[in-house]
């Protein structure tokens, strides 16, 4: 596997390489018997691989999932175990003849870097092949600074996680910050607070500086597709291996058994922190929109004669939410969220509402409830039943757990939620 096959799959495009990503169909599309169609079977086996967990799966409940000929599927899977991505786990008990051989993920093989840049603080995680923490290293970060002090510490931060871990190679970087962003070309927009940022193709210098491929994008749809791959959140690290000069955090823990249940198509992740964004997945797949701009969810206008927003707007929905927490008011800003959340609703009609960012986590409950209370009422005006609302798993970690999944995602194919059960039944 190549830097450039990982760097082709991140941006979801086809390649040549047995690994590299390929636009996936979010129904799930079965594999084809092509040899152009190489990459796209290797990343449905592997996915397969990755739900199957320590349980595993066969040569032929592979060929079975994927519609791929047993031959083809052994062909890819003894690529996979000489590339060290995948290795035996045993025999199934027989059902008659020879017992068959159960293949398994081998998580440890590669890892990944996501890196969440938050206006005042860098979180690092990384994961490994199945999306579990390795690692996770914590920094001042500010980001109002521009470019070249942004670009050192997280250079150092990156350097640090990787010192520590050791290990397999790293497949490349995901970076998750605040929008807007062009997440193709990888380019800054006109942050809120920090307009310095304007045009600065910040995917490439942290390329150039990390010497690994990188993939941007905001931090919401980072998190939202996160949740929507239903990576497993183990214990958040907080004060595991902590050292008090630099922060470093090992992840440990045990898996707290949270998640997103399989097929929660399309949803709605609120990112609440030091400002306020959206992260939309429709349809099983993460939604950017054609300029990948979508979910400035807090540039809503709510209030024409308002409060001027950092954005240049008056009466916008961050803006307003952001005054009430200031003055204490969580009432207030979790009945303003909860007023956002059903313009989505009534907007996308989504399945449910989640919340994250450190504003809702430091008063979780109260932000639960005002916005399903909101939610509630909506739903008694249209008369129908409320969208659930839930807190995000994940809690401080969501965000740079899902921008190590910009760089797995794309090697693996569509999530199988029967397989990622017994996954879950082993875990």
């Amino acid at each position: 596997m190549t830097r450039n096959d990982v760097a082709a799959g991140a941006r979801g495009t086809s390649g040549d390489s047995e690994l590299s990503g390929a636009s996936y169909d979010a129904s799930g599309s079965p594999g084809a018997n092509l040899p152009a169609l190489r990459g796209h079977n290797a990343a449905l086996v592997l996915g397969l691989l990755r739900a199957a967990g320590e349980r595993g799966v066969s040569r032929l409940e592979l060929a079975a999932a994927t519609g791929l000929t047993p031959q083809a599927v052994s062909k890819i899977t003894a690529r996979l175990r000489a590339d060290g991505l995948a290795d035996e786990a045993g025999r199934r008990a027989s059902t008659g003849g020879k017992p068959p051989t159960v293949l398994r993920l081998v998580p440890g093989a590669r890892h990944a870097i996501g890196l969440h840049l938050e206006r005042d603080e860098l979180t690092a995680v990384l994961a490994d092949l199945a999306g579990d923490p390795v690692a996770v290293r914590r920094a001042p970060l500010a980001f109002e600074d521009g470019a070249d002090r942004v670009l050192t510490t997280v250079e150092r931060e990156v350097a640090a996680l990787r010192d520590g871990a050791g290990g397999p190679p790293v497949l490349g970087v995901g970076v998750a910050c605040p929008g807007p962003l062009d997440h193709t070309a990888g380019v800054l927009h006109r942050v809120t607070g920090a307009p310095q940022w304007d045009g600065f193709p910040l995917r490439d210098a942290l390329a150039d500086r990390l010497g690994l491929p990188v993939v941007l994008d905001k931090d919401t749809n980072a998190a939202a597709l996160g949740l929507a791959q239903g990576i497993r959140v183990r214990g958040t690290g907080e004060g595991v291996g902590a050292d008090e000069h630099t922060g470093t955090e090992e992840a440990g823990g045990a898996d707290d058994g949270r998640g997103l249940p399989p097929g929660s198509g399309s949803f709605a992740y609120l990112h609440l922190g030091t400002g306020l964004g959206a992260g939309l997945v429709l349809g099983g797949g993460l939604y950017r929109g054609r300029r990948t701009g979508a979910g400035e969810f807090g540039h809503q206008v709510v209030q024409l004669d308002g409060p001027e927003c950092g954005c240049g707007k008056r009466g916008c929905i961050e803006a307003l939410c952001l005054t009430a927490v200031v003055r204490g008011d969580l009432a207030e800003a979790a009945r303003l969220l909860g007023v956002g959340a059903a313009n989505l609703v009534e907007l996308l009609d989504i399945d449910r509402v989640l919340l994250g960012g450190r504003t809702v986590l430091d008063h979780p409950e109260g932000f639960a409830d005002g916005v399903a209370r909101v939610l509630a009422d909506h739903a008694r005006i249209r008369g129908g039943s409320a969208v659930p609302v839930m807190l995000a798993p994940g809690g401080a970690r969501a965000v740079a757990d899902g921008a190590a999944q910009l760089v797995l995602a794309p090697l693996f194919g569509p999530r199988h939620p029967a397989l990622a059960a017994s996954r879950e039944a082993v875990g």
